[in-house]
């Protein structure tokens, strides 16, 4: 069990000791010390925290007006300040907008707090993806905090007889320069009153050089209450009088372009359950029952007869499937002419990589509640677009969207599209149905098999080096099929599926690092009817894909130069941000120059290294991993990642480490295990037997390596990190080997057959 001072900070020593180590910690010893684990949420009122607070309370529907200070900042008597933002808990980052807005206010951040997440209230930014709570959002609560600080300097500025020019603040007291007595507190002028003032956009920033907490070490406020017990997660909250409720649908998704229909269902089969009964509507199946068990009970026992498709590849067949599939074909980049590079090359490589489809595999399956009623309805769940959940389920139940309020309330983790809007849609739809407040839990086959996977990706990638070791051609091909938008819940209830425009190429990550005369990238979508399962986005979505073929394609083509590949990397790099993580990851693995596979030896055991960079959100990563290969049972086993990291401002180190450590390990899970799996029907990999993840044992060495640019925005932490770590592996397997492997996940079958080939 992998726990370091970065990803607990939290507890005593003590405690942490006994946590890691104590053999007598008991679960009811656990539960003791950390409060009633599940009595203690009953109620929902006191389940979501950062409830309303002070001047900034909202009864409305919202989004509230962004060009007022009072729909981001609140200050209370006890001088602290309530700061509202749309930006939800995944990484994280709520901590570090907190800072934002402290430093900005001049507080501690043991005087600031978040707010409720809610359509009522919040402030709408948007989606939190793609790793931008900090780049896109800590902007605009850094903005108006430093609005809110200029009107509480005027007040202040009034009642001390001062120009604002002779104040300063600490710790939300307002003291005139040079005589301390002179004083007062954010509170005294403005607690649990209104700015009623507007921001303006125009306040001034404080300057970098005058920080006192951003890019200093904060613990992560959510910490503590999830290592003790205490934090409410959607699946504890309750309702009075409320039912619980199950879905009911095959055992794994079909093709998504050919909905599941119900032909049959017997209700009479649920009859002995006292209680329970049938909801539907179209081929949206569900039970409920006032009891849980009784609800789980009816659902695995009602009988359902289900349309049954034929027209999935299955995963063995699938990458004939995708060169027979007619795309429809689009350059992200055209540049040069890629025969006049080849024939100026004196050397070519030309190879195909392809990675399979992966799942989000939340450990716990999504839950959802919802109090429907004529005249409005509340949802609580897990949903990183609380005014897009709004909007669907809306349209879902035929309500204006201002009769319909969202609160956010914590999940599993997800990383991307899994079934946490499904479950609230489907409990929204159960209470219109009933009449009552539903709560609905999926189940861990429905969450493996029916979420949207990230895409598998087939990558066909021509290239060519002259003499000198400088690439003269980067002809780069990508097939992948688009997203879908569509909930189950949704599309199965007679709405329409939505789908995503293109399946396109990520250009950032497809040879784009570097300075190549002749570059050409493309995107052959595969067509939305050709019997795939659905996909969306799974964290840093296409980058994996993307490097793991070409970043395994630009060793290659430094092993055909005879050259180093961190050597032959630099020479092709012209952007001082990509040379300065390979460089920095290279230094904190010890890089020892020569040519890849020139040390390969023999025996059962062999060794290996390998670099790749690339990135994600406007952010850059090297990695370097060492790893072992077992020759005889084809495991890979991943000792030590070196990753090199720069995101531009760094707001609260902790957490980027935190985040690294996160993005490596599951990246290491994602290149060697994780695969889903179906046949010419249905998902089959529904469990976690048929649904392998990385195990505490085989976690790797982490070693992350921060590169601070506080002259620069800041950028993206969340998912970065995991997106050169697969290539990496795939190049350190070829040191190690002398062998090429151009599958992910590597997975021990794999590994033989390529040793054998």
């Amino acid at each position: 069990m992998l726990l370091s001072d970065k990803t607990i900070d939290l507890l005593d020593d003590g405690k942490i000791d006994e946590l890691i180590h104590g053999a007598e910690f008991s679960r009811e010893k656990f539960l003791k010390g950390g409060g009633a684990l599940v009595v203690g949420f009953s109620l929902v009122g006191s389940a979501v925290a950062g409830s309303a607070k002070g001047a900034a309370a909202r009864t409305v529907a919202g989004p509230p007006n962004a060009n007022l200070i009072d729909s981001w900042i609140a200050i209370n008597a006890d001088n602290t300040a309530t700061v509202y933002f749309g930006k939800i808990e995944i990484t994280g980052a709520p901590t570090g907008l907190l800072m934002i807005a402290a430093e900005e206010l001049d507080l501690t951040i043991q005087q600031v707090s978040h707010g409720e997440w809610n359509t009522n209230v919040t402030p709408n930014q948007g989606f939190t993806a793609g790793s931008n709570s900090i780049s896109s959002g800590g902007p605009q609560v850094r903005q108006a905090a430093a609005e809110a600080r200029a009107v509480l300097l005027g007040l202040a500025s009034k009642q001390l007889g001062v120009p604002t020019s002779q104040l300063e603040v600490r710790a939300g007291v307002v003291s005139v320069k040079g005589d301390s007595s002179k004083s007062v507190t954010y509170g005294a002028l403005l607690g649990d009153k209104v700015f009623a003032a507007p921001n303006t956009g125009k306040a001034p920033l404080k300057p970098v050089t005058e920080y006192r907490l951003v890019g200093k070490r904060v613990k992560r406020k959510d910490t503590p209450g999830k290592v003790s017990g205490s934090h409410p997660y959607v699946h504890q909250l309750r309702l009075p009088g409320m039912l619980h409720g199950r879905v009911v649908r095959p055992r794994g998704q079909g093709p998504y372009a050919v909905a599941d229909k119900a032909l049959a269902v017997d209700e009479s089969s649920i009859a002995s359950i006292k209680g329970a009964r049938v909801v539907r509507k179209g081929d949206f199946i569900g039970v409920v029952a006032a009891n849980e068990q009784d609800a789980i009970q009816a659902a695995t026992q009602l009988k359902v007869t289900w349309s049954q498709s034929k027209t999935m590849p299955g995963n063995g067949n699938l990458w004939k499937h995708f060169r027979e599939a007619k795309p429809n074909d689009r350059f992200t980049r055209n540049r040069g002419s890629i025969d006049n590079g080849l024939k100026a090359a004196a050397k070519t490589q030309e190879a195909s990589y392809s990675v399979s489809y992966q799942a989000h595999a939340s450990m716990g399956p999504s839950a959802g509640l919802a109090d429907v009623r004529a005249d409005g309805a509340t949802v609580w769940g897990a949903s990183q677009s609380i005014y897009g959940t709004r909007a669907t389920v809306a349209g879902l139940l035929g309500m204006p969207q201002d009769k319909v309020k969202v609160v956010f309330a914590e999940g599993a983790g997800c990383y991307g599209r899994n079934l946490q809007d499904d479950a609230a849609l489907a409990a929204a739809l159960m209470s219109q149905l009933t009449g009552k407040p539903v709560r609905v839990q999926l189940t861990r086959d429905q969450e493996h098999g029916w979420e949207f996977y990230g895409p598998a990706t087939l990558v066909d990638i021509r290239g060519a080096v002259d003499a000198e070791g400088k690439i003269t051609a980067y002809d780069y091909v990508s097939h992948q099929q688009p997203w879908v938008f569509s909930e189950a819940t949704d599309y199965m209830s007679g709405r329409p599926l939505a789908l995503g425009g293109f399946g396109g190429a990520d250009t950032e990550n497809a040879g784009s690092q570097y300075d190549i005369e002749n570059h050409r990238i493309m995107g052959r979508s595969i067509a939305n009817d050709s019997g795939l399962p659905k996909v969306a986005y799974l964290r840093a979505p296409a980058a994996p894909q993307a490097l793991f073929a070409s970043e395994q394609m630009i060793d290659e083509l430094a092993h055909a130069a005879g050259m180093d590949p961190v050597a032959f990397r630099k020479q092709n790099i012209e952007n001082y941000r990509w040379a300065a993580v390979l460089e920095a990851a290279a230094n904190a693995a010890g890089w020892a120059p020569y040519v890849a596979g020139s040390k390969a030896t023999s025996g059962r055991i062999r060794k290996g290294r390998g670099i790749a960079i690339g990135g994600f959100a406007s952010t850059y990563v090297g990695i370097v991993a060492e790893i072992e290969v077992d020759t005889v049972t084809g495991k890979i086993r991943t000792k030590h990642v070196y990753a090199a990291h720069d995101c531009g401002l760094i707001i609260n180190p902790n957490t980027v480490e935190q985040q690294i450590e996160g993005c490596v390990i599951q990246g290491v899970s994602r290149a060697l295990l994780e695969e889903v799996t179906f046949s010419k029907s249905r998902v089959t990999s529904l469990d976690w037997e048929s649904y392998s993840i990385l195990r505490y044992k085989d976690a790797p060495e982490i070693t992350p390596v921060l590169l601070n640019r506080p002259e620069l925005r800041s950028s993206g932490a969340g998912e970065p990190a995991t997106a050169p770590v697969a290539a990496a592996i795939a190049n350190a397997f070829f040191d190690a080997t002398g062998k090429r492997i151009r599958t992910m996940p590597m997975t021990p079958a794999r590994v033989r057959a390529a040793l054998k080939a």
